[in-house]
């Protein structure tokens, strides 16, 4: 059991923690989840923590006026790459990650990727202490418009897709996925309601996508609870 909680930044009410947050309390990590967009602080280091998740969020890593909280986010998310804190950045928070620690994040000139796709995981991930016993043929739920461009130095490339760079990791404790291993599918059914009502989805897209998710779930859930437990299992022990 880890001495101390596991810090979760959840950047708007609909990323929740999900599945991510549920498997990291079977493994017996306390969370303590900060919602910096309705106010909450962020600490301004992790000494009291034994790791870090950055969630998802419609926000770009760039935007800090939008999301005034950004640039805190960043700084945990560099101190922890540095002071060796296990860290994993989902989505949103694998592009802070980058861009936390010189790497650079752009629109996907090939569109928005959504549904479920193949991880795409690369020989390096292999011997990765996360991605190690993941299947060859995976896949992950996806759901953005962004992706990292430019890895940082010395990043290690886990996994790409023809869209491009779907994990990374950075010295040995810290992780970043463009995916969603957190999400069920009453997670992502507002995200395509928002987008097709934005005009941004065609109705029929959203479907697929949301027919894709329903069908893999099971498959989901075996390809990435283990993958939190392994992370879990790299928290500080009492």
């Amino acid at each position: 059991m880890p001495d101390r909680p596991v810090l979760v930044i959840q950047h708007t009410p609909v990323c929740p923690p999900g599945r991510v947050g549920d498997w990291l309390t079977e493994a017996g990590c306390a969370l303590d989840v900060r919602r910096p967009y309705a106010g909450e602080t962020q600490p301004v280091d992790l000494s009291g923590h034994a790791g870090l998740v950055v969630l998802g969020g419609e926000m770009g890593a760039y935007d800090d006026d939008i999301a005034p909280w950004l640039p805190a986010t960043r700084t945990l998310l560099a101190r922890a790459v540095v002071e060796a804190v296990p860290a994993l950045g989902i989505c949103l928070g694998h592009q802070l990650l980058a861009v936390a620690t010189g790497g650079r994040v752009a629109r996907s000139t090939s569109g928005q990727q959504g549904g479920t796709l193949p991880v795409g995981l690369l020989p390096a991930a292999a011997d990765d202490q996360l991605f190690g016993t993941v299947p060859a043929g995976a896949v992950a739920t996806h759901w953005n418009n962004d992706l990292v461009v430019e890895l940082p130095a010395g990043a290690v490339e886990l996994a790409r897709t023809p869209a491009g760079v779907q994990a990374l990791r950075l010295r040995e404790t810290a992780w970043g996925v463009q995916f969603h291993p957190e999400v069920d599918p009453a997670i992502v059914r507002p995200w395509a309601a928002t987008d097709v009502g934005a005009g941004q989805l065609s109705p029929e897209r959203a479907a697929t996508w949301l027919a894709e998710v329903d069908r893999d779930d099971a498959a989901l859930v075996a390809a990435w609870r283990p993958f939190v437990r392994r992370f879990a299992a790299l928290l500080p022990a009492r």
